[in-house]
């Protein structure tokens, strides 16, 4: 037989082999697909209100347009999570609630968390017979997904709520209980979160320090309250958020690839309960796909700014309103417009930051934000700032309280850039740092965060909160401790509203850093 019909048949035996292996996984996929359609479980979208916010309109003809998104965490106890919760089997309540907000350029997102104390008007819900309830006023937040007592508890119901609310106009909503939360957590080797101190109540047991937490002590984590932080839901939304950032940057790092993916998806499927229109595996990997591009620098978290009334919580006004509008808009929290184009534009009602054009080298430079007030939010209003003018490479640094005035470091090298910088800071002082590796900014008392002059090294102690009462579900109300002040102060051309600056952390903050607002 000659050589060149052995390589012919070698290229043959080649080639059945590869086709064997591409069917292989190709039938492979099509069968973890179905496996991930069987999982997931949808609800009934007859129960989504009639009359709802508009749907966003394209900026142009094939533009992209924003997204929000309804994630719920349900603490109850049927189908099992009793076993990771403790308690009897029931129906539980949506004792967490973001809305994440997605801009239209994909790249940036806002995670608002609705405390579930919150007293709103839960509007006409269905319920599991087909009839409507009539709306009822000064409702607490999480009893909106117990209306009508369902298995699942009523996220339309919920999300019929948040629409009511904030006039946006919801397009997915996400339910997770305790064991999806466990599994997610597993499925991704675990996920770095920091505790604030010993925990040993109510069967709950952790350690102080930062760490790594999955099944149980991340379920653990996640629900705590008592004797642990400030022991407030406040303080509790606030590790929520750390711990989703955490999630985030874990699974970045990974890479989007399908080892990364496919068992996240398969551990998250199990137990999750979604809209139809994220019904199919297919569906969940079109939207995974469509936001895989948001770093975490461009993920900003924001509890909707609030004060205690008695044993609830009121959301502050305008400061509340004017975080809703901001969002309708589409627009950043300090009233820039993505404009879906992948670049911030200015907003038409902002002010201009001072300053020549950034080159692409100031823009990249490193700029290092250290709050040196100890006011929460503080650094991560300067951080908007800064990216209003177009820096990119922005690190939020540990608090250092102490600092009168705002004083701004840098290398040689990097005057430039801090040339910038400095003039978005009015009045801070700039001083020469030979060997520093990034543009410092150390924000003093004298830093003006959304146009209100910060002074809290000088400001007398606020009151403290009412003791808090008991909920509607048994627990106990609002913890005691300093509530953010009942006074809205809304900035002028297109700067951060107070309520909305103090309640604030950017995804890529340290997590052992504002883990409690008191």
């Amino acid at each position: 037989m000659g050589s060149s019909t052995r390589r012919r048949r070698y290229l043959r035996t080649a080639i059945g082999l590869a086709a064997v292996l591409v069917l292989s996984v190709v039938g492979a996929g099509a069968w973890f697909y179905h496996r991930l359609d069987s999982n997931i479980t949808t609800f009934d979208a007859g129960g989504v209100a009639t009359e709802r916010p508009p749907a966003p309109v394209p900026a142009s003809p094939g533009a992209s347009v924003p997204v929000n998104v309804l994630l719920l965490g349900s603490d109850t106890r049927d189908d099992g999570n009793n076993a990771l919760g403790g308690g009897d089997e029931g129906v539980g309540h949506s004792d967490t609630a973001i809305v994440l907000h997605i801009y239209a350029d994909h790249k940036h997102a806002v995670g608002v968390s609705i405390p579930r104390d919150t007293l709103v008007t839960v509007p006409s819900c269905r319920l599991p017979s087909g009839a409507w309830t009539t709306a009822k006023n000064d409702q607490m937040f999480n009893s909106a997904f117990t209306v009508g007592d369902a298995p699942k508890g009523n996220p339309a119901c919920t999300q019929n709520t948040v629409e009511k609310l904030t006039g946006l106009r919801i397009d997915h909503t996400v339910v997770v209980d305790f064991k999806g939360a466990a599994a997610m957590a597993d499925a991704v080797g675990g996920v770095e979160a920091c505790v604030p101190n010993d925990v040993n109540e109510y069967g709950i047991h952790l350690k102080k320090g930062l760490q790594k937490l999955s099944g149980q002590s991340a379920v653990d984590y996640l629900r705590a309250r008592h004797g642990i932080g400030d022991n407030s839901d406040v303080g509790r939304m606030k590790r929520q958020q750390a711990f989703l950032s955490s999630m985030i940057k874990k699974v970045q790092g990974q890479g989007f690839s399908l080892p990364t993916l496919l068992p996240l998806a398969d551990a998250a499927t199990k137990s999750l309960t979604v809209d139809e229109g994220l019904g199919t595996a297919m569906k969940l990997v079109d939207f995974a796909r469509s936001v895989q591009d948001i770093k975490l620098s461009d993920v900003t978290f924001v509890t909707a700014p609030w004060r205690y009334a008695g044993d609830r919580i009121r959301l502050v006004q305008p400061d509340a309103d004017t975080l809703w509008k901001l969002l309708r808009e589409d627009r950043t929290l300090d009233g820039q417009s993505t404009a879906g184009t992948g670049q911030v534009t200015s907003s038409p009602t902002a002010t201009p930051a001072a300053g020549t054009p950034l080159t692409p080298e100031q823009a990249a430079a490193p700029i290092t934000v250290v709050n040196g007030v100890g006011t929460p939010g503080l650094a991560g209003s300067a951080e908007q700032t800064l990216k209003g003018r177009g820096f990119l490479n922005i690190t939020l640094g540990s608090n250092a309280p102490g600092h009168q005035a705002t004083r701004i470091a840098y290398d040689p090298a990097l005057k430039a850039t801090a040339d910038q910088v400095v003039a978005l800071f009015p009045g801070a002082q700039a001083a020469e740092e030979p060997g520093s590796e990034a543009v410092t900014v150390t924000l003093g008392a004298d830093y003006r965060s959304a146009g209100t002059q910060i002074n809290a090294l000088s400001s007398p102690s606020p009151s403290p909160s009412p003791t808090p009462g008991t909920a509607a579900d048994g627990t106990p109300g609002a913890a005691p401790g300093t509530a953010p002040s009942t006074a809205p102060s809304t900035a002028p051309n297109g700067g951060i509203p107070t309520g909305i600056a103090e309640n604030t952390r950017n995804a890529d903050t340290d997590p052992c850093a504002n883990l409690t607002f008191g």
